[in-house]
This record gives structure tokens, sequence and C-alpha cells, in this order.
């Protein structure tokens, strides 16, 4: 595939992001969805987030098989694309009992695509650890 085929593709999924629920759905998985157990997971997909949850995982999922499978360039996505790091470091840690209790195939596709991004998991580390962060200074500041 030619790099104009790539980026046109890239710029149809950000396109997609900008949707307005689709909008809705990720400001939330990024603000305010911070699982740390299964049961915070699972009071999330059964919750009255249950469909932005879904959402965003899936797209995510999706965009990634599309990288996976050769219909986008790997390195040319990592490059314009940050938010895969983000949705896939929240759920990273659960994604052993999300399977096993769940969904066998649960986010498989965006789990292969941060192994392929060079240090993947190093870079999804940092992001949990930065959002962290950032949730304590805003609780000491409130």
């Amino acid at each position: 595939m030619s790099k104009q085929e790539d980026a046109t593709l890239i710029l149809k999924l950000y396109e997609l992001r900008r949707e307005e629920v689709m909008r809705k759905a990720r400001g939330w998985y990024i603000r305010d969805f911070h699982p740390a157990t299964i049961e915070d997971f699972m009071q999330a997909m059964t919750g009255d987030n249950s469909a932005y949850l879904r959402m965003v995982v899936s797209y995510w999922d999706m965009a990634a098989a599309l990288v996976n499978e050769g219909g986008i360039n790997l390195q040319m996505f990592d490059k314009t694309n940050a938010e895969h790091i983000v949705v896939f470091c929240k759920i990273e840690k659960l994604l052993p009992e999300i399977r096993a209790n769940m969904a066998p195939h649960f986010a498989r596709n965006l789990e292969t695509l941060i192994d392929a991004i060079p240090e993947g998991r190093q870079r999804a580390a940092g992001a949990r650890d930065r959002m962290a962060a950032m949730r304590a200074r805003l609780a000491k500041s409130s």
C-alpha cells in the first residue's frame, strides 16, 4: 500500500473518532474510566457507560486489526496516534481476568499492536503512571 493510501485510511479513522457519540465515549474512557480490579471493569461493562466502554475498546481493536493485517503501515499509524496506548494501558493488567471471565479474545488485536510497537508495553506503563499522577494531583488540589 502506498503512503498516500495509508495516510487516507489514518485520516478516515480520525474522522470516525470525531463522531459525536464517539467523542463522548472517548472523553468518558480517558477522563473517568480507571478500573483497578475486574469488579471495576465489570461494573463499567454492565453499568450506564457500557456502550462507551465497548465503543472505545472495539474501535481501537478494529484499528489495530487493520494495522496488524497490513492494511495500514505500523510506523505511520504509531507516529500519528497515541490514544491506542492510553486505551490499552487502562485494561492491560485486567486482560487475563477479562478474557477468562467474559471474552477470550477481548482486545486481542490491540494487544498484538502494542507488542508490535517499539517499547509498546513500556509506553503503556508510562501512560498509566502519568495518568495516575495527574489524578493524584487533581485529588490533592480539590
